[in-house]
């Protein structure tokens, strides 16, 4: 049998992505006069010289030229984007394209976590496509970028560097706005990936609310813990410039009356007591979505609350993670609206 031939290709020089730059470095140049084409329509050379640099996000397979999307992710065909690198540690991109390197010195900006959870939100509803491409905002669209964005970090970072910027905790200790990462320093095409925890979604702690840059675009749904393969390689990580009240717990909006004085996702989850929870579910009795409840509502956060803001949300055509019986800003001001 004789051995295959590739045909040799030059990647086309206007294109500044981090792929395309890649593949200048790694593909043969093609004789004189001849056209230059994109790599990604070369998928049978693009995916050997991949196995041999590049980082895949997701568990993105590059074993041989007709690659797909690994089939750990549940609804994710094998028709979508074709297999890319996962871009290193990039500054980030304004909106020509070009890289804006941010000041000397520049440190991550303190955030709380209703900030990460509301950019985490941004990129689900505008379905960014997942990509190395940049977006708008300047962040690559890959797992490791949409972290970066939600986190505001001043860098697009990837897989392996974000822990630097972070601290190991455990499962009890997670809260919104912390990561789950897997890390394949072995080999970081093979599984490496990064999703936003957003909360429980059980008192048994066994599903969480996930936020993840996937194919074919960001997505956010009940996963169960730690994620849907190689579950148990995966890290919880706090940000390290999360903000943080003087008494060491996060920071919450000044407390109000009123639309205004939603406090946080924090108040409302598995064991927290506080007068908010009891506010909330009085509210819920008020509205016509009590039924849930065997005794009055109490200060501690309990499945009766959590069903009762379930039903709340269904009742505003609200499905999937956008339903799932934890009041968010939007959930908070329909309810004392």
């Amino acid at each position: 049998m004789e051995a295959p031939v590739f045909e040799e290709i030059d990647p086309a020089s206007d294109c500044d992505c981090p792929g395309c730059r890649h593949w200048r470095r790694v593909l043969p140049h093609s004789p004189a006069g001849r056209a230059p084409a994109h790599p990604a329509a070369h998928r049978a050379l693009a995916v050997a010289a991949a196995a041999a640099t590049g980082m895949l996000c997701a568990g993105q397979a590059a074993a041989a030229p007709t690659a797909v999307h690994a089939p750990h992710l549940p609804g994710v065909g094998a028709g979508g984007e074709p297999d890319t690198p996962q871009g290193p540690r990039a500054p980030l991109h304004g909106s020509t394209g070009a890289p804006t390197t941010p000041p000397a010195g520049a440190e991550p900006a303190a955030i709380t976590r209703t900030e990460i959870i509301e950019r985490a939100k941004t990129w689900v509803t505008a379905k960014v496509p997942y990509s190395t491409a940049y977006w708008s905002d300047g962040y690559r669209q890959d797992c490791s970028g949409y972290v970066s964005m939600a986190w505001q970090l001043p860098t697009n970072e990837w897989t392996g560097s974000l822990g630097t910027f972070a601290e190991r905790i455990t499962k009890e200790e997670l809260q919104p706005g912390d990561i789950l990462l897997f890390h394949n320093a072995a080999d970081p095409q093979k599984g490496s990936h990064v999703v936003i925890f957003g909360g429980w979604t059980d008192d048994t702690h066994t599903r969480y609310t996930a936020y993840e840059q996937t194919p074919p675009h960001t997505r956010t749904q009940p996963t169960p813990y730690a994620y849907w393969s190689d579950s148990a390689k995966y890290l919880p990580y706090r940000y390290k410039g999360v903000a943080t009240s003087a008494a060491g717990s996060p920071a919450a909006a000044p407390a109000s009356h009123g639309v205004a004085g939603y406090p946080g996702r924090a108040m409302f989850r598995p064991g927290a007591d506080n007068p908010y929870v009891t506010r909330l579910g009085r509210r819920l009795v008020e509205r016509g979505f009590g039924t849930y409840y065997t005794t009055g509502p109490g200060p501690r956060w309990g499945e009766a609350d959590r069903r009762g803001v379930e039903a709340f949300q269904r009742a505003q055509g609200w499905r999937g993670g956008a339903a799932d019986g934890y009041p968010g800003p939007e959930t908070w001001r329909r309810l004392f609206s």
